[in-house]
């Protein structure tokens, strides 16, 4: 049931299975830690499916491929797993990535279920090929500029790297904080040492520095840069794409990556489906499972039962989104048309800001709910 990664055109068609492709980013400089907790997750959903009988008695198959974060890498999966036959592909959490398979699957009428990528600009037009289960980076970041406002913090310096995903974040922010007073002082993380980065956080006057940035190159070097530093102990760091969620944090940065709060996609308490799978995903994860892993159950929990109401061709696929009613591990998850938003969108998945508890590194405290 667990189909591992496998070299290009390993595989053939076999009538015999519904196979759905499945992009995950499983080597650096992809986020390894994601991708195994949304993997995690895929995998479960398809064993429970597969011991419930499969699709009209034919067994759900995986046919995993890695994107490592790179985008030509994820278009060229998406045209092999094309060919291979797949019904549809899904998953994905690196948002730039996600955007190009996207794209890639709409061009070759392949529908794709994105797991975990957030820009609000999935694709540049309409489609009725992909649909989303993560919310739009607008819906998400909008809310925590509310918990930071909230928690009094209205001069904001971002350490940016050069990035789509990461501009989308600064822009979000600036022009959800401007109204209300707020500002946002963009320091290019590329360009500026650690040590140079924390004398600019000083000039800026701001009391929270935000991580747009990659983990765990440049994040954690800043993260004990500005921790350290006695000028900079007031100043709240902040790491709205979830870098802190993972375990791989913690063993990095220890004592000085808690109390960083971050947007998690769980609800305050999960649904009875949610709870259990929490369970099993802790044992296959020997440690606590990550919203990331969630999505992942979520997604093969919507595709198996698209492909039960409504059959495995890739045109019936497309065309059920709208008529999608499924129990997640997170609420009920349906799909609908939302203002700008060019694909079916799950309006909203449940949105926290979190933080690693200082007493607890392994324990989470809500801070504000979206």
């Amino acid at each position: 049931m667990n189909t591992p990664p496998a070299p290009q055109g390993a595989e053939r068609a076999d009538d015999s299975a519904v196979r759905i492709g499945a992009l995950v980013p499983l080597t650096p400089p992809g986020w390894v830690g994601a991708g195994r907790h949304l993997l995690a997750g895929l995998e479960l959903a398809l064993r429970e499916v597969n011991e419930a009988g499969g699709i009209a008695g034919k067994p759900l198959e995986l046919v995993v491929r890695d994107t490592a974060a790179d985008p030509l890498r994820a278009e060229a999966a998406v045209d092999e797993l094309a060919g291979l036959g797949v019904a549809a592909v899904a998953g994905e959490f690196h948002s730039v990535v996600a955007r190009t398979a996207a794209a890639r699957a709409d061009a070759l009428g392949l529908p794709f279920l994105c797991s975990s990528g957030v820009l609000d600009a999935l694709t540049d037009e309409p489609t009725d090929r992909v649909a989303r289960l993560a919310p739009a980076q607008s819906h998400g970041w909008r809310i925590y500029g509310d918990f930071l406002l909230g928690a009094g913090h209205r001069h904001i310096a971002v350490a940016a790297d050069p990035s789509v995903y990461w501009a989308s974040g600064t822009r979000i922010l600036r022009d959800h904080l401007a109204p209300r007073g707020g500002t946002v002082t963009e320091l290019d993380a590329r360009a500026l040492t650690p040590a140079e980065l924390c004398d600019a956080l000083v000039a800026t006057g701001a009391t929270a520095l935000l991580l747009l940035v990659g983990h765990p190159d440049p994040a954690v070097p800043i993260v004990k840069a500005v921790r350290h530093d006695p000028r900079l102990a007031d100043v709240l760091i902040g790491a709205p794409a979830g870098q802190p969620e993972l375990a791989d944090w913690a063993a990095s940065l220890g004592s000085d990556g808690a109390a960083v709060p971050f947007l998690r996609y769980l609800p305050e308490q999960l649904t009875p489906l949610g709870a259990r799978v929490e369970g099993v995903l802790r044992e296959r994860l020997a440690g606590t499972p990550s919203f990331v892993a969630f999505e992942g159950y979520d997604t093969i929990a919507v595709l198996a039962e698209v492909l039960r109401s409504h059959g495995a061709d890739r045109a019936s696929i497309a065309a059920s989104w709208p008529h999608v009613a499924v129990g997640g591990t997170r609420g009920p998850i349906r799909f609908s048309r939302t203002p700008g938003i060019n694909v079916w969108q799950w309006a909203w998945a449940p949105v926290q800001v979190v933080d690693r508890d200082p007493a607890r590194l392994d324990h989470y405290r809500v801070l504000h709910v979206g």
